[in-house]
This record gives C-alpha cells, structure tokens and sequence, in this order.
C-alpha cells in the first residue's frame, strides 16, 4: 500500500512526549524520515527507537527550543542526515498559567518565547533551504508541495481566563500563520496551524491539587487541572469528552498530506465541536 508521505522529512520539535510523539509516529507510519525533538535526551532516543524498531528512519535533536543556536541545529540536522526538509512542525510548548494582576514578567516573557519566537526562529532558519530547493524544482519543471503546521490552542482562537500570556503567543503564532502562507506561497508551501482544545495529556490528566510540576530549565512549572473543572469543561464539548494525543496528531497529519496542497493560512479547531 501506498504511504502519502514516502521520503519526506518531517521535524517535529517536541516530539518525545505526548502530542508531538503522536504526531512523529503517525508521520513516520506514512513514510516520513523523523528529526525527533524533546527538551531532554532520553524521551527523544525512545522516540527514535520506536520508529526505527517499526522500519522508519529518525534521528534526534534534543535541547530547548528557547535557546538561541537551537533553530539552526535543528535545521542542520534534518539537511545533515536526510539532505532536506519537506515538513515543519511547530509543536514544543507547555503553560504557565496566572490571573493578569499576578502574572510575572518571567512567565510572560516564557511563553512568547516558546510559542512564538521559537517557531519563527525555526522557520526563519530553514528559509534558505526552501528558497533554493523552490528554485531549483520550478527549474527543473517539478511541482514540490512543502508543509509547516503551527501547533496553536482554542485559548489563542477565543481566549481563556489567566492564560492572558499562552492566549497572547498563540494568537501570535495564528498571525505568524497567515504572514507566512503569503510569503512562502510562491515556493509552494502550505503554512497552516491546528488549535487544539482539550487534549488529553499528562500536562492536563495531572491533578492540579497534587501539586505535579514539570522541569523546564531549572524551573518548577505547576501543571494539571483540577479534576471536577475537567470534568466540567468535558461535559461542554459536544463529542462529549477531551481528544486523544492520536487524534490531535491526525489533526495535523491532514496539513501534511497532497490532499492539502491547496489550502494555506488557515487555522484548523481540533476541539471536538466545542468553540
């Protein structure tokens, strides 16, 4: 059977965990060659052997998104190992949540710093490539389809109370969407974000009273939500319960395919039918 994705080569920056290893899993179930990313080393290598031990190719990029030589390491390694890039996605991130009066400057600054500047900055890094490869394809006669989806959230659609700082960046990375599907248009890239609602993670299956945290750089960041506040926001969505981390990676997989070749700019609401 034919795989859509045969040779392509996806980076999924955090890809060992979650969402992002759903989303490696499905591309490389379609014959996508992996750059496998995580903050850690460890998650990452697990990732890597999971899809080698299926048949797949992939190797890992560990390290923050944040950090300033990240985006052109990731960049390097894809071209490095593979000898180019046909998909991107922007998917590392976490929450620091607070009400305006009590958020900081540190947890303000995090988050745009994570959902937004790191994106760019990856997109910004591997533009040199697109352009030449664009060039040399419309040279050639050759019609390449290249693919960057944006991972976005329904608090970045239409807000959420004391996400004042995670509504902000992903609104931003919403706008960084639409500015960059008109300039990459001509090289034939589709650049589209998927706005995922409530998804079913450990960030969000943590309880919020046990106090779970998570290590980002040194930093204990509170994750969870209260059980009965779950189970409320469940009962609002009209499918009746939170996504699956496969079912937010099937999401994305649909910005990635040639069905998609003509749809760019748009932002796709995974929220199981609730705005």
């Amino acid at each position: 059977m034919d795989r859509k994705l045969e040779g392509k080569v996806a980076l999924v920056s955090g890809s060992g965990r979650g969402i992002g290893r759903e989303i490696a899993l499905k591309l490389a179930g379609e014959g996508a060659r992996l750059v496998i990313n995580d903050l850690d080393a460890e998650p990452a290598s697990q990732v890597v052997a999971e899809i080698k031990a299926a048949g797949g190719q992939a190797v890992a990029c560990a390290g923050s998104v944040t950090d300033s030589g990240f985006a052109d390491r990731f960049v390097a390694t894809a071209l490095e190992v593979f000898g180019g890039i046909d998909i991107v996605v922007n998917n590392a991130g976490y929450t620091w949540d607070n009400v305006v009066q009590k958020m900081t400057d540190e947890q303000w600054e995090a988050m745009l710093a994570v959902h937004l500047t790191a994106p760019f900055r990856i997109l910004r890094a591997a533009s040199a490539f697109i352009r030449d490869a664009a060039r040399r394809e419309s040279e050639a006669g050759r019609d390449v389809f290249r693919k960057v989806v944006n991972i976005s959230s329904t608090s970045g659609v239409y807000g959420n109370a004391g996400q004042a700082n995670y509504a902000a960046a992903k609104a931003g990375i919403n706008g960084l969407t639409k500015a960059m599907a008109k300039e990459w248009g001509r090289y034939k890239v589709n650049v589209n974000s998927v706005a995922f609602g409530l998804i079913k993670t450990r960030l969000t299956e943590a309880d919020a009273e046990a106090g779970a945290s998570i290590d980002i750089a040194g930093q204990q960041i509170r994750v969870g939500v209260n059980p009965q506040i779950l189970k409320n926001a469940e009962a609002m969505i009209p499918l009746g319960r939170g996504g699956t981390p496969e079912e937010a990676a099937g999401a994305v997989y649909l910005f990635c395919i040639p069905e998609s070749n003509y749809v760019s700019g748009q932002v796709l609401v995974c929220g199981g039918g609730r705005p």
